[in-house]
């Protein structure tokens, strides 16, 4: 035996149990549901928020920081992907859904916000200990150090392609779009560099909340007076919430005097409801109405002129929603549960139709950034056949010299321009008019006669808009 004393052994660290942090546990548990369920985090995370609340889990900065982690990971998560991408061993498609949501988490805070380094990784570390484990923790932990050696900056240099290599993988990759929407929004501009990048910038950017002040219910002046409202740009209706306005805190809101609507979408009511028609101006219809808030502006408006809507929607559970968003008005409507391509009523009953049909939704994207991981090109041929059933439904409903209104929440040209041109070549008896003077006040609107809003340069939705007449 040696001589030589034994070195003592290191007293073994204690295991510490693993912290929950409140805010990345409730961020965490979103984007699961986004992920998981094909849920809308705009629907997801209301609740949640509210049920921290009313736990004392959370303040104003708590709940301000959570929406920032989830909506900032899903807006931003093609970059995220392909910055953890040239930071693991194995293609991400082998990585856990759990654990790569950590990692976004964590790539989030390093990369799209000021959170200090140190804070960033260890937080995003210990949510995983608490969520996935001590061992998937370790993993997690060396992918973050990984990430945290550059900047946002620093790592599009290395994995963006050159803009002059691949245009539109390098946009897809800087600003986190599909490749094929980067194609089709760009077609949509019809071209140019500075364009496309203010576009996909505005997707990326949180939108502010926008209040409706229905007519006859309640004014602009009113919501004026909450804290943080401003004037809406081109809707006399319209008020903006800044500063993380709460809508719920708004008494009109609760009330359903007002309610929450993206000024694009009224610039559609109201241009529908503006447009010169021959003869009587006694009834309306809103064909795809859900969720209500265009049938109820529509509503509030008809009602001022002596006029009546009717608001019909296919989905029973949205007809719901219609008929709670039209609740108080001060005239008469019906909202009804029907196909807008097999509809109950007889051809020729109304003098305005809107027809706001079911798309991509790729004008919203800012309000639902999950959107554009979950679409496909093959949607449009999906939605395709409906978008042009209606459109030809909504020009049998009108009567000679009645206004049609297609709209659409996409800047999709297959869903825009083409389906109007074809439908009208089917339908003769019917003649698009410019609906540009029916914005008044409102830039950029093109060549006409249809309108294409944007969010870089209107600060709407990307909603489209085109006027018909029914001449014979």
């Amino acid at each position: 035996m040696s001589d030589q004393p034994r070195r003592p052994r290191k007293p073994a660290r204690p295991y510490r149990r693993p912290q929950k942090d409140p805010v990345r546990m409730l961020a965490f548990e979103a984007l699961r549901a986004v992920d998981e369920r094909d849920a809308y985090a705009n629907l997801v995370l209301p609740p949640l928020l509210r049920k921290a609340r009313e736990s004392g889990d959370f303040d104003l900065r708590d709940a301000a920081l959570a929406t920032e982690l989830v909506y900032g990971t899903l807006r931003r998560q093609g970059t995220y992907d392909a910055v953890i991408s040239a930071c693991v061993d194995r293609p991400l498609r082998d990585v856990d859904p759990p654990v790569l949501d950590v990692l976004s988490l964590g790539a989030h805070q390093l990369l799209g916000t000021r959170i200090p380094t140190h804070a960033a990784v260890s937080s995003a570390v210990e949510l995983a200990r608490v969520v996935l484990g001590d061992g998937r923790a370790k993993f997690v932990n060396a992918v973050l150090r990984k990430i945290a050696q550059h900047d946002l900056d620093g790592w599009l240099e290395q994995v963006a392609p050159p803009y002059d290599d691949d245009p539109e993988d390098h946009l897809a990759v800087v600003h986190s779009h599909p490749r094929w929407i980067v194609s089709a929004l760009w077609d949509s501009l019809g071209g140019g560099r500075a364009g496309i990048e203010d576009l996909l910038e505005a997707d990326n950017e949180r939108p502010e909340v926008t209040l409706v002040a229905r007519p006859g219910r309640a004014t602009a002046e009113e919501l004026l007076r909450e804290e943080a409202a401003v004037p809406g740009r081109w809707s006399p209706y319209a008020v903006r919430l800044t500063e993380g306005g709460e809508p719920g805190a708004v008494d009109a809101v609760r009330e359903g005097r007002a309610g929450v609507q993206d000024e694009g979408s009224q610039l559609v009511a109201l241009a529908l409801a503006g447009a010169p028609v021959e003869g009587r101006d006694e009834k309306w219809l809103d064909g795809c109405a859900g969720p209500g808030g265009k049938a109820a502006l529509l509503a509030a408006l008809a009602a001022e002129r002596g006029a009546t809507l009717l608001a019909s929607e296919k989905q029973p559970h949205r007809a719901g929603l219609v008929t709670k968003a039209l609740h108080g008005n001060p005239g008469p409507y019906q909202v009804i549960a029907a196909d807008g391509t097999r509809p109950p009523w007889r051809p020729g009953s109304f003098d305005r139709v809107l027809m706001d049909v079911p798309c991509t939704g790729l004008g919203a994207l800012r309000r639902r950034p999950e959107a554009r991981w979950r679409r496909r090109p093959e949607d449009l041929e999906g939605f395709a056949p409906l978008q042009r059933r209606l459109l030809r439904t909504a020009l049998e409903s009108v009567r000679v010299g009645g206004v049609v209104g297609y709209a659409t929440c996409s800047p999709h040209l297959a869903e825009t321009r083409a389906v109007v041109a074809d439908v009208l070549k089917q339908f003769p008896q019917a003649d698009l008019f410019d609906a540009r003077p029916l914005l008044p006040g409102v830039p950029a609107l093109g060549e006409g006669p249809d309108v294409q809003l944007w969010p870089h340069v209107h600060g709407t939705d990307a909603m489209y808009l085109a006027l018909i007449r029914r001449t014979g």
